[in-house]
């Protein structure tokens, strides 16, 4: 398809050097680190900082750097997973409910997956009301949806990640 953006190419874990690595592992920590403070704790000068997040950027390693929000205080303390099991499964169906399932109010992420669950469904919400209200008004009413399970969450810890720290 024409209208497709071609990838970045992304460097391979080989040209990814110690620092590279540090500077990834420092952001992950503290993504709004200055890049004074950052090139600081790398042991770099700040114009080859800025050089090389610039170049993670650009390559595609860092996406993006985000907030972290307390969504119990955002008035949305339940967290859940609904596993989703479609009907159909043509790349169309499969392609038309990543789409509406990314625009579910309270979703968080969103993973296609593979096995005997089709979706998995990460949300918040302020109630049990509103988490049976989005799976019947924005899940189940779709024809290709076969089936659903909601998982409740109860805690969320963050795991090691692939970089060592």
């Amino acid at each position: 398809m024409a209208s497709q953006q071609p990838k970045k190419s992304q460097p391979t874990p080989a040209t990814l050097d110690g620092t590279d690595l540090a500077i990834l592992a420092a952001l992950v920590e503290d993504g709004r680190m200055t890049n004074a403070a950052l090139a600081a704790r790398v042991g770099v000068a700040e114009s080859t900082c800025a050089y090389r997040v610039r170049a993670l950027r650009e390559s595609g390693v860092i996406t993006s750097i985000n907030a972290r929000l307390d969504l119990g205080a955002l008035g949305h303390p339940i967290h859940a997973l609904i596993r989703v099991r479609l009907g159909s499964h043509s790349r169309e169906h499969v392609g038309t409910l990543y789409d509406r399932l990314v625009n579910v109010p309270g979703a968080l992420t969103v993973l296609h997956v593979g096995g005997t669950d089709d979706f998995l469904l990460h949300v918040a919400v302020a109630s049990p009301e509103e988490l049976r209200d989005l799976i019947l008004e924005h899940v189940t009413v779709h024809p290709m949806v076969r089936q659903t399970e909601t998982q409740l969450v109860f805690e969320v810890r963050d795991g090691r990640g692939v970089l060592d720290r």
